[in-house]
């Protein structure tokens, strides 16, 4: 299966159960861990942990087991490796404080900062 239909089928599984905000970042040029990076917000843990489970079931449903999940014990910022995909599902405030989507922006590549992932 190919990222952007591992993309779609992310997004689709986060539509469903009503995740906050979902951004795509198209991180191929600054990468090569991954292709796309999904971030949404849930606005509680258990919102978290229940759209974690639903990408995962949702994935796994198109034959495509996740390389890795992180986070689901706490579900204040769960993590879903696929691969050429990878979801982040954050609490809001877990979400302002790591500003994912400013750490991978195109300003920041083009600037000739060598863009790197969290820690």
């Amino acid at each position: 299966m190919n990222a952007e239909e591992l993309k779609s089928i992310a997004i689709a599984a986060l539509e469903d159960l009503k995740a906050v905000d979902i951004s795509v970042l198209d991180v191929r040029n600054m990468t090569s861990i991954t292709d796309y990076m999904i971030v949404a917000g849930g606005t509680s843990n258990r919102h978290v942990k229940s759209l974690t489970a639903n990408v995962i079931e949702k994935i796994k449903e198109h034959g495509v087991k996740p390389l890795g999940v992180e986070g689901e014990k706490d579900a204040q910022w769960c993590l879903v490796d696929v691969g050429d995909v990878v979801v982040h599902v954050m609490l809001p405030e877990v979400r302002e404080f790591y500003q994912l989507e400013k750490f991978w922006s195109m300003d920041s590549a083009s600037s000739g900062e060598q863009a790197a992932p969290p820690a």
